[in-house]
């Protein structure tokens, strides 16, 4: 009971958390009541529940548990939605399908969001549990029923079975979509409605559908861009198309998924463009099209920024007419179509419009029409629809029938989509023929998913209903009929070819079409409307019958009904001879009166007008007729459209040579602007013939052309002029003159239009009047003649613009300006030049940023509207140049955006959060410039985005600015956001605010609204300026807030973190030097918060740092999620802020959240596993900022946490050393937190099992006496890890453990020594875990290629037995049965033809280096025959196994079994794991070729030719493919490419025929090995090739040149490969070889190229890392003896030198003085010791050996303080012995030289002519023998004669040969093989010979690799021999 009255004194919340289950039912009883009582749904009191109901429903006591679920159910009732929809979220991850499949029943697809479960619905028909698969299959039932055929692309992967039998479940259910029965709060107008139906009988259907679900948005996003060939951009531009078919396919499988992940795509797209564009291929056009329209599917709206990359390029390409071609391409435009809009495109579409080739522009007309069916009346309106109609009219006039079908389509289409009411003003020029094919293409049209047009087919079949048209006037209603009907029928005959006559619904249209082919047709037509007289007088000689005819003619037209006037058959009798070459003036008169009339009274076509035009020009310029001539051109004008009419009248005016008709024509003109109004007007088409006119001779038609220009420039202003600067002064000033008297004049008001247009308008409620009357001031600029600059924008620009000399950026600048200036006006195509110019905004060179800022405000006047498309991307960086501290360039730049703004407007700039982010950025600068623009322009504007609403926090944090400008500026323009958004909408916003700063801020608000300014008043329609384009953009600027989330959205698509290069080591250094906090603390402060959040801006997104940082965990669970799915598509940059990120996640273990505990924990395990696949190396500074507070969580008390760590130590051990894990775990062992001391003890026992004692740092004695410590801990679970740690180092040493663990008490040692019985294993310890051998290996490297394991190493008692043999402790020489040969088995499949075993049968697979086995074989193989054929690895093994045949047609039949599945990309990748076992099966034929067969004379040499044909070729094959050919191991590649040379360099293939052929085709193959194989150990095993032959004095020196030139040839791309190579493998293979080959003896061989080599590999590898690779010496044992850490200082301290005038100078020189002061105590310590060592007696040699090769390490070392105090006689002493250690020295170095020289004169003439071509630059300068030489050969011989001790020399070449440092060789792996072969032929063989090789001698043997070498060609010899 005293425990009780404890809890019952307890507040209710810590009751339901008490540990006493009683406690907590009290504390549920009394919770329940209290939410009862709460009445207000968001009381406070709900927020103290939230974090515990969870709890209430999880309660492990099954009677509270029942009471709990009670209080949260009545919590879910009555508590706000928005409280418990974090709970909602956590339980629902939690719950199984079973509630999901009740859930989705109930309420539908619209309130369960499918998408997770169809995400996991897959993986749970995988399941072992039938139970779990049924319900899966329930399920998916339940969800095909809401989704339909959505369902299917997500579930493809599963089984097939299951597959069917859904398919067969689906095929049952019923047709009608299923209701919801169940409903939310808000859906209670459902609910009801709902139950109404169920009372009624359930039939009744609201009407209501499912809504449909995208298979899109259930699909799983596929990450591309890193899964792209690595080569992929060298092969995409390669010479051989073989080679970029083989590209292109890698990416085509790759797009080939639906969904892909957001990334760069940039590059890609850029690749693909250049193929479609310029490859002459065109099955790889088809390919690079199925790429571009499988990256536009898998991306959608995610492509839309790349769309204006290519469209124009894909149009251009449609000129090709191969069929498969323009599908493809087709296909591809489609794809790109639906990832943006018509209006993004229109530029592009409309340029290749006027094309001359027909097939692009019937190709662009079809993707119209396609287009437009995808678009609705809101996504097609006017102002596009409008460019797009002008141009398919003109194609619609086209010669090509293809060309007038497609725009005949394009234009139904349009028709369909928007309304014939919509479409019609454009159609105005169009005759009634057309207009009517136009009509019938739109009602073919069906749009997808049975969409009805706004226009449709209902309206246009009215008019093929009307009454026929009315008969004429009675006055001649008899034979004109007659005649009518005759001509008609005449007619008829002649349309035999044409389309049928129901085509034509109108008499009139019929007789206009076949007038247009049948000229003689005109007469007949004309008598039927016109008197018999009229027509026979026409022609009349007699000029008064003429006058009397045309009056006749007058009166006819004047009666005539308008439908039934065949306009073009009275036109052609007026142009009939005479025409309108009459002489008389009167008649003249009359005719041109005449024509105007048909003009203005009939149905008058384009066609009809380019009958008479030429006559009415003719006259223009005559005194008498001049005026009816001008009359019916306006008549024209007004039938056919000013624009149309006054190109054709200006074109056939200055086609005449009469410049009074010229004049005349451009003062009509002049005056018809005036009457018509500019809009359409064509400036382009009648520019040049104004600069004629200004040319002309004439005066009176150059003051008609000024005229003409000043009228134009009432309509164009300012930019007309551009167009004239070039005219002479004289003429310039009058043009000038001119413009002047029209300055401050209107444009007068149309009151002429085309009549067409003009009923159209008048019921389109004056939509089109500021695009088609006066014309606003965009639309004119629209109208100027562009040029394309994207052809000057070249390569070589856009690298001068970002070159790093600021000479040649500034005169990538200059040009840049030059293009644009000679342009005037550009189109908005400008390559790749926003891209360079953006770079030069952030300029150092603030010169260079000036001139920018002008070549930007260039552009502005240049591009005009165009700029639009360039806002985002260049134009936001405009703005960050405010921020810029000095005044002239935030001048400049302000001037800049200002010009920007006047072209395109303010809705741009504000749409989406650039602005916003602009403004967080925390420069005063920038934020006052900002605030004031922002304080200039909002009041201007009528209407605001709504993403304007973004930029309110920032605007509240600069009203707490601590700059007292910044604070004015955004009070200022506080009024100005709040005439947009509202007082309301700005008030909401403060509730984010902290409680200090809202108060301030909702004061200064209130104080805006009172001088808050009111909208402008929307601007008449009748004016044609600025205003009216602002205003036309207004509303669809309104309809945008409804899209803002959307919009955010993809504006966080871009990459979350920037790569910086080289920032983590800065941040490394400037810890090291205490420039800032080192990351070590118990609990973080906020100086740590504040410099992580410094750090992170750099190289984090903005809003993703915000979000992390955000006070709402759910935002941070948010970004975690966010990094989750971005971790593989940007692992580079996430590696780059490893640090940081690991910073941010210490933090968050401090936070007592475990929602973002938890999703901090499934980050790090993946991002872990990321890093082992990336092979990251975790640094010193990473580790001790994240590993100690990773530890602290371990002893958290939920076990899902504890269980997540312990899981991510596992994973930690992969990129960073176990031991210094150790080291960690040991200091958290000293917690007061027993559970994190239990944790650890336990994780440092699972250390010691998996990696043994070496784990145990710093030493195993002082750690297991720590760790028994805790034997006598208080805590049970404490001292048990403690026990269960020990027991395991028992299991791994045995009895020793006693001595390590030191003294125990007595109660200790019992417990101890009981626990170790009950553990009942043998003393005998396990070998280590797979991983943990791995790792081992990787941390403590026995092997060179112990670093390289691609598999892992499975452990087998056999591999433990070969890692015994390797550390050279073997207790016997049994080999398991398993690595035995099966002798039986050899001699039955070779039918008994030799005892001998076989060696091309079973051996091979066990060739590997033990360690190095990349695949064990124990699974797959059986000792037994028949089981041995049974697995595919065992084929190949077999198949592998001939190879290395004695007998040559068995080894090419299995090279060609080997090549065919080489050659088969789908069969190849069986090869994996076989590759260095068929590569030593290989070696062994070559070298067998080499020793036997070539020496055979009995063999035809035909035979080896064919034999080495097979070889070369499967070794192309295979090291075509990269992936293979990475699994080539070092010592293998060694061994491959010495048979390689060694057969390149035999003389005896000279003699053969084809031998030189085979000779090239290895130089072939060598250069294809250095290019596909794993570039660390291409190099490692050409380093150790080397080495091998400057050491064999047999060695021939162009042997070694060859190996030299493919060093340096892996040098010249070691830019490209830096990145992929493990520089701590390969610095440990150059301080091998400069540990056999010092220096100097190095510059004593024959050819410096050797130490050139290797002096040019580590300084390109010093360049290409920089001080980073100091890191990399972590392989070497005695990294301060090594001469390569000296050498790498050394080039260091060189390049410091060289880059003296840079500004970072200083700092660098500061580092390594600092470095300097570092080593100097350490260097007075060394050269002290060696003092004394040379002052004693017994260690003098040895001292001045030490003495000497000091010296050498470090050349500019001062011996001079430590001598200057001894005597003369010590320094002579000293002296004189470094000169007898150096003359040693020279003599060991000619010997080398000697011998080397030896050996090259004995090379044969034919020798040398064929290895010339290896390297003719490789030369020897052999030096004259000294006596000294003699002197080291005598001293040579007396040491192996044991006369001479050789303690302190350094070893003789002899030596030299068993000491390098071994490489793992196939002829070493070979060794242990054939020594056991040989072992067992002697057993057979020589029974009285019973002992077999000593494991000494084997080691032996093992270390002599060159004697082993021959040993082993004379027992390969003998068995072939045998065997033969």
């Amino acid at each position: 009971m005293g425990d009780d009255s404890e809890w019952m004194k307890l507040p209710v919340d810590q009751k339901c958390e008490h540990k006493v289950w009683k406690a907590r039912l009290n504390g549920y009883e009394e919770a329940l009541k209290l939410f009862q009582r709460i009445s207000d749904e968001r009381s406070p009191e709900w927020g103290k529940y939230l974090g515990l109901i969870k709890k209430f429903v999880t309660e492990s006591n099954a009677v509270a548990q029942l009471k709990g679920l009670e209080a949260a159910l009545v919590f879910i009732e009555n508590a706000h939605v928005s409280l418990y929809q974090p709970l909602k979220l956590e339980m629902h991850r939690n719950e199984n399908l079973t509630p999901k499949l009740n859930k989705i029943r109930l309420f539908g697809s619209k309130i369960v969001t499918l998408k997770p479960v169809v995400k996991i619905l897959s993986k749970q028909f995988e399941s072992r549990e039938k139970a779990v698969r049924e319900e899966a299959k329930l399920l998916a039932v339940e969800i095909y029923k809401w989704i339909r055929d959505a369902l299917r692309p997500p579930l493809q992967g599963i089984n097939s079975v299951q597959l069917k039998e859904l398919e067969e479940e689906w095929v049952k259910l019923p047709s009608s979509p299923p209701k919801q029965t169940r409903f939310l709060r808000s859906q209670q107008d459902l609910k009801a409605k709902f139950e109404q139906h169920q009372a009624q009988g359930g039939d009744q259907s609201d009407g209501e559908t499912v809504a449909t679900v995208d298979p899109y948005e259930l699909l799983e996003a596929v990450e591309i861009l890193s899964k792209l060939p690595k080569d992929f951009y060298d092969k995409i531009e390669a010479k051989k198309w073989q080679e970029r078919k083989e590209a292109l396919e890698a990416v085509e499988v790759l797009t080939k998924n639906l969904k892909l992940e957001s990334g760069e795509y940039g590059d890609l797209v850029r690749a693909l463009k250049k193929v479609i564009g310029k490859d002459a291929n065109v099955m790889l056009v088809s390919l690079a099209a199925k790429c571009l329209a499988g990256l536009a599917t898998g991306l959608r709206k995610k492509f839309g920024t790349y769309a204006g990359l290519v469209v124009s390029t894909i149009l251009e390409k449609f000129k090709e007419k191969k069929p498969q071609v323009v599908q493809a391409l087709q296909e591809a435009i489609d794809a790109i179509f639906l990832t943006t809009t018509l209006q993004n495109l229109s530029e592009d579409i409309l340029a290749v419009m006027d094309n001359k080739n027909p097939s692009i522009k019937q190709q662009a007309s079809l993707f119209l029409a396609r287009s437009f069916r995808h678009c609705i009346q809101a996504t097609l309106p006017k102002s596009v629809l409008k460019p797009f109609c002008a141009a398919l009219i003109k194609q619609v006039n086209d010669s090509a029938p293809e060309v007038r079908d497609a725009a005949f389509e394009a234009l139904g289409t349009a028709m369909k989509v928007v309304g014939e009411k919509a479409v019609n003003p454009f159609l105005a020029d169009l005759d009634k023929l057309k207009l009517d094919r136009i009509k019938e293409s739109a009602d073919k049209v069906e749009l997808p998913g049975g969409k009805k047009g706004a226009g449709g087919g209902g309206a246009e079949k009215k008019p093929a209903a009307k009454a026929p048209p009315a008969e004429a006037p009675p006055k001649s209603s008899g034979p004109p009929k007659k005649s009518q009907h005759a001509a008609a029928s005449k007619v008829t005959v002649h349309l035999k070819h044409q389309r049928p006559l129901l085509y034509y619904r109108d008499a009139t249209c019929l007789v206009e079409y076949v007038l247009s082919f049948q000229a003689e047709a005109c007469e007949d037509l004309a008598a039927g409307v016109l008197p018999a007289s009229c027509l026979q007088q026409l022609d009349s000689a007699n000029w008064k019958e003429r006058l009397a005819s045309m009056e006749e003619f007058q009166r006819a037209v004047e009666t005539m009904d308008k439908t039934a006037m065949p306009c073009q058959a009275l036109v052609r009798m007026l142009a009939k001879k005479p025409g309108f070459k009459e002489t008389n003036f009167q008649v003249m008169q009359l005719k041109l009166h005449v024509v105007a009339l048909i003009a203005q009274r009939g149905q008058f076509s384009k066609t009809s007008a380019s009958v008479v035009l030429d006559g009415l020009v003719d006259k223009v310029g005559d005194v008498k007729c001049g005026g009816n001539a001008k009359e019916g051109m306006t008549a024209i004008g007004e039938a056919c459209s000013l624009p149309w009419t006054a190109e054709q009248v200006m074109s056939m005016a200055f086609a005449q040579k009469n410049p009074k008709n010229q004049a005349e024509t451009l003062n009509w003109l002049a005056n018809a602007m005036k009457e018509f109004g500019f809009a359409g007007i064509n400036v382009k088409a009648f520019i040049s013939n104004v600069k004629t006119a200004l040319g002309a001779t004439n005066p009176g038609v150059r003051t008609a052309a000024i005229t003409l220009l000043g009228v134009m420039y009432l309509y164009m202003g300012a930019p007309l002029r551009m167009f004239f600067e070039d005219e002479k002064p004289a003429l310039l000033a009058q043009i000038d003159t001119e413009f002047e008297k029209m300055k401050g004049q209107s444009p007068p008001a149309p009151s002429k239009s085309t009549k067409k247009a003009a009923a159209e308008e008048e019921a389109d409620d004056g939509e089109e009047q500021d695009e088609d009357g006066g014309g606003g001031g965009q639309d004119i600029m629209d109208l100027l003649p562009r040029t394309d600059i994207s052809d000057k924008i070249t390569d070589d620009l856009v690298s001068k613009i970002s070159d790093k000399n600021w000479k040649i950026r500034k005169e990538g600048l200059d040009e840049a300006a030059a293009i644009i200036s000679e342009a005037k006006f550009i189109t908005a195509n400008i390559g790749e030049l926003p891209l360079a110019l953006k770079g030069r905004l952030s300029d150092s060179n603030k010169i260079l940023v000036q001139q920018t800022l002008t070549i930007l405000q260039q552009l502005a006047t240049a591009m005009g509207p165009g700029l639009k498309q360039h806002v985002k991307s260049l134009g936001m960086p405009i703005i960050t140049v405010l921020g810029d501290s000095k005044t002239n360039v935030r001048t400049a730049a302000m001037t800049t955006l200002q010009a920007w703004v006047e072209q395109t407007g303010m809705k741009d700039w504000l749409e989406g959060d650039d602005l916003s982010e602009e403004l967080k950025r925390e420069n005063p600068f920038q934020r006052q410039e900002l605030l004031g623009w922002l304080a200039e322009k909002l009041p201007t504007l009528r209407t605001a985005p709504g993403d304007l609403m973004l930029c309110i926090p920032q605007l509240y944090a600069c009203l707490e600015d601590r700059n007292g400008d910044v604070r004015k500026k955004a009070q200022d323009a506080l009024p100005m956001f709040m005439m947009h958004l509202g007082y309301d909408k700005m008030n909401k916003a403060t509730g984010k605010l902290k409680p200090t700063s809202k108060d301030p801020v909702v004061a200064m608000l209130e104080k805006a609204r009172a001088v808050m300014p009111a909208k402008p008043a929307a601007p008449a329609k009748a004016g044609g300026g600025k205003g009216s384009s602002e205003t036309s953009r207004a509303p669809s600027a309104a309809k945008k807030p409804a899209g803002k989330t959307l919009k955010d959205d993809e504006d966080k698509s871009g990459p979350i973190f920037t790569l910086i290069p080289n920032a983590k080591e800065q941040r490394i250094k400037e810890e090291k030097q205490l420039k800032i906090l080192k990351w070590n603390f118990m609990t973080p402060r906020d100086e740590y918060v504040e410099q992580l959040k410094t750090q992170m801006s750099t190289c984090f997104a903005k809003w993703l740092q915000d979000e992390l940082f955000h006070f709402d965990f759910q935002r941070q669970v948010k970004a975690i999620g966010v990094m989750i799915d971005r971790l593989e598509s940007e692992s580079e940059a996430t590696i780059g802020c490893l640090d940081l990120i690991l910073k941010w996640f210490t933090l968050r273990f401090f936070d007592t959240n475990t929602t973002v505990l938890m999703k901090v924990l499934e980050y790090l395990k993946l991002l872990f596993a990321m890093l082992n696949r990336e092979n990251y190396h975790f640094t010193e500074y990473e580790a001790n900022s994240f590993v100690p507070y990773l530890i602290l969580k371990v002893g958290e008390s939920k076990d899902v946490v504890r269980k997540d760590v312990r899981a991510i130590l596992t994973m930690l051990c992969k990129v960073y050393p176990a031991s210094k894990v150790f080291t960690f775990l040991m200091e958290g062992t000293k917690s007061k937190n027993s559970k994190q001391r239990a944790e650890c003890l336990e994780e440092l026992g699972c250390l010691i099992e998996g990696y043994g004692m070496n784990v145990c740092q710093p030493t195993p004695t002082k750690s297991l006496k720590e760790i028994a410590v805790h034997i006598g801990d208080r805590d049970t679970s404490v001292r048990n890890a403690a026990l269960n740690t020990v027991v395991s180092v028992y299991n791994t040493c045995g009895e020793q453990v006693y001595k390590l663990i030191g003294n125990l008490s007595e109660k200790d040692m019992s417990m101890l020594e009981e626990r170790i019985k009950r553990s009942a294993k043998k003393a005998s310890a396990p070998p280590p875990k797979q991983v943990a051998s791995e790792r081992t290996r990787r941390e403590q490297p026995t092997n060179p290629n112990a670093t390289f394991l691609r598999k892992p190493f499975v452990f087998s008692p056999s591999s433990q037995a070969r890692q015994n043999a390797h550390h050279s402790e073997p207790s016997h020489p049994f080999i398991p049965k398993e690595f035995q040969l099966d002798l039986d088995m050899i001699e039955t499949d070779q039918s008994g033809v030799c005892e001998l075993p076989d060696l091309v049968q079973h051996e091979l697979d066990e060739l590997d280096e033990p360690i190095n086995l990349p695949e064990p074989k124990l699974r797959a193989v059986s000792p037994h025959f028949d089981e041995l054929h049974n697995s595919t690895a065992s084929t190949i093994n077999f198949v592998i196994s001939q190879v290395a045949s004695g007998d040559i047609n068995t080894s090419i039949q299995a090279l060609a079994q080997i090549d065919e599945v080489l050659r088969q990309e789908d069969k190849a990748e069986v090869m994996s794991g076989h590759i260095d076992q068929f590569l030593i099966a290989t070696l062994m034929q070559l070298r067998l070729i080499y020793s036997t067969h070539m020496a055979d004379d009995r063999l035809d040499k035909r035979e080896i030719i064919k034999l080495y044909c097979c070889i070369i070729g499967n070794l192309l094959s295979l090291f075509a493919m990269e992936v293979l050919a990475r699994e080539a191991s070092v010592g293998v590649l060694k061994d491959l490419l010495h048979g390689l040379f060694t057969l390149m360099l035999d003389g005896r293939m000279e003699d053969i025929e084809d031998g030189q052929q085979v000779v090239r085709s290895v130089n072939m193959l060598v250069i294809r090995i250095l290019e596909k194989s794993d570039q660390t150990n291409i190099i490692s095993a050409l380093l150790v090739l080397l080495q091998d032959s400057l050491i064999t004095t047999a060695g021939s020196p162009l042997f070694s040149g060859a190996v030299i030139k493919c060093l340096w040839r892996l040098i010249r791309f070691l830019p490209e490969n830096i990145n992929s190579l493990n520089l701590d493998r390969i610095l440990l293979d150059v301080h091998n070889f400069m540990k056999v080959f010092p220096k100097e003896k190095l510059k004593q061989l024959n050819s410096d190229m050797p130490h050139r080599t290797l002096k040019t590999l580590l300084h390109t590898l010093c360049r290409l890392t920089g001080v980073k690779i100091m890191d990399h010496l972590s392989m070497i044992e005695n990294r301060n003896e090594s001469e390569l850490e000296a050498h790498l200082r050394r080039t260091f301290k060189h390049s410091a030198h060289l880059s003296g005038g840079k500004n970072d100078r200083g700092n660098e020189k500061g580092g390594l003085r600092t470095d300097d002061r570092l080593s100097k105590a350490k260097v007075s310590d060394i050269l002290t010791e060696i003092f004394k060592k040379i002052g004693s007696k017994e260690n003098t040699k040895e001292g001045l050996t030490e003495l000497y090769e000091y010296k050498q390490k470090y050349s500019d070392a001062d011996l001079e303080p430590f001598l200057k105090n001894t005597s003369q006689f010590f320094q002579s002493y000293v002296e004189r012995g470094l000169r007898i250690i150096e003359s040693e020295r020279e003599g060991k170095a000619r010997i080398q030289s000697s011998i080397s020289q030896i050996h090259a004169n004995s090379l044969s003439a034919s020798f040398i002519k064929l290895c010339h071509s290896i390297d003719s630059g490789l030369s020897s300068n052999y030096e004259e023998v000294k006596p000294a030489v003699y002197y080291e050969r005598l001293k040579i011989l007396r040491q192996r004669q044991g006369l001479e001790n050789t303690a302190r020399q350094r070893p003789a070449i002899s030596s030299l040969l068993t000491s390098k440092p071994s490489v793992a060789s196939s002829t070493d792996m070979l060794h242990s093989k054939l020594s056991q072969l040989k072992e067992s032929r002697e057993h057979y063989q020589q029974e009285h010979n019973t002992h077999s090789h000593s494991p000494t001698q084997t080691h032996t043997r093992s270390a002599l690799p060159a004697t082993n070498l021959d040993d082993l060609k004379k027992r390969l010899e003998r068995i072939k021999n045998n065997r033969q």
